[in-house]
């Protein structure tokens, strides 16, 4: 195994271990997970569980709606900033261990959590006031969602981005169809179907973040925000831009999938995944066997349902993209494999998920559509 496949291999396996966090969360102080203030000239929310990385759950979610929604109609609140506690990350994704096992014993809890999720991925995105996400640390799932709809998002040398959902018999929800696809080139099918994740001023050269600033600048970045006075969208832009400028980090390392891009938006131009694997076969380099052995260990369905979310999300609005995904992420609670990926991350931690179906070849077009239909008078509205 060549330097680059132990690098890829302790990559995957540290996705695995984050995922893992998101599974211990049984017993914390409900009134304390999410902090919401007003500071200055913003509303002020830190997500608050930093011994579980800041995952998000169903709790939080009710708090953070309405708040946003009653700073949005303020006068007196003219931005809203989102960070994470702790340091080590902004939110490194939903509460995923409960919704599994809430879901298998067919409590609401699945249902509510997708669904009070997305309309606030959706609040987020038609926010009236300018919404700055400070993606410090790791930031997957529902960290990016968010994050990534807001109108401003600063990473700095410590952001940890990925979308690992297809590990776990997922798919990359919280409008990921909408924004993946919408990345540079064919970047979005790759982050999404391998799960890559990107680190410091990658976050920001892929379009993910907005800016760029050093970790140890953001808590004055912070309070210049909050000093400002009755500010319009461009003096927040304007105070964001001289960070970004004068941040000198990793300034002159260009992308780490720079010299791969155009082959990414080769192979993965492919609509099938039965054909993007085809194509990284064909290629036989060491990086493309890199991310052929990473898909080969996801679920199936999960890598169908991807590619054909991300290929429909390319002409939808966001409303109309969680829509799909709030149908998508009913299926996936009612099937086999987003049970058995948290049983093997989470759970037993044997890392050896059972897919069912194994095979790309099971997952007929039927098996498929199943997944994309209509829930009727359950569908997510706005």
């Amino acid at each position: 195994m060549g330097l680059r496949q132990v690098w890829r291999f302790n990559s995957f396996r540290r996705t695995n271990v984050i995922l893992q966090h998101l599974g211990m969360s049984k017993h914390t102080d409900a009134a304390g997970e999410v902090l919401l203030e007003r500071r200055g000239c913003a509303g002020v929310i830190t997500l608050n569980r930093p011994k579980f990385l800041n995952a998000l759950n169903l709790n939080m979610i009710r708090h953070i709606y309405p708040q946003l929604k009653n700073w949005e109609q303020d006068p007196e609140t003219f931005l809203i900033i989102i960070k994470g506690a702790g340091g080590k990350a902004f939110c490194a994704g939903g509460d995923i261990r409960v919704i599994s096992e809430g879901g298998k014993a067919n409590q609401k809890i699945a249902q509510d959590f997708f669904r009070e999720e997305y309309m606030l991925n959706n609040a987020i995105d038609s926010c009236r006031k300018p919404y700055v996400a400070l993606i410090h640390g790791i930031t997957m799932g529902g960290g990016v969602g968010l994050s990534v709809h807001g109108q401003f998002r600063v990473a700095t040398e410590k952001s940890l981005f990925a979308m690992p959902e297809t590990a776990i018999g997922l798919f990359p929800d919280v409008g990921g169809g909408y924004f993946l696809p919408r990345l540079q080139g064919k970047l979005g099918y790759f982050l999404a179907l391998t799960g890559f994740r990107l680190k410091g001023r990658d976050v920001y050269a892929a379009g993910i973040a907005t800016h760029f600033v050093d970790s140890e600048k953001l808590d004055m970045l912070e309070e210049d925000l909050l000093a400002l006075k009755s500010p319009s969208k461009e003096n927040i832009a304007d105070v964001l831009d001289a960070y970004h400028t004068k941040s000198k980090i990793d300034q002159d390392k260009s992308f780490i999938l720079e010299e791969h891009m155009d082959k990414i938006n080769s192979w993965f131009s492919a609509n099938t995944v039965e054909q993007i694997i085809e194509n990284l076969q064909q290629d036989g380099s060491s990086f493309a066997l890199e991310q052929l052995k990473v898909i080969n260990k996801m679920s199936p369905t999960s890598l169908k349902i991807t590619v054909r979310q991300l290929m429909e999300g390319s002409s939808k609005t966001l409303q109309e993209v969680l829509t799909m995904e709030y149908r998508l992420s009913q299926a996936c609670v009612g099937g086999h494999d987003f049970h058995e990926g948290v049983r093997a991350v989470l759970i037993d931690k044997d890392q050896s998920p059972k897919w069912k179906p194994a095979d790309l070849k099971e997952v007929t077009d039927e098996d498929l559509n199943n997944y994309f239909k209509p829930l009727g008078s359950n569908d997510l509205k706005f």
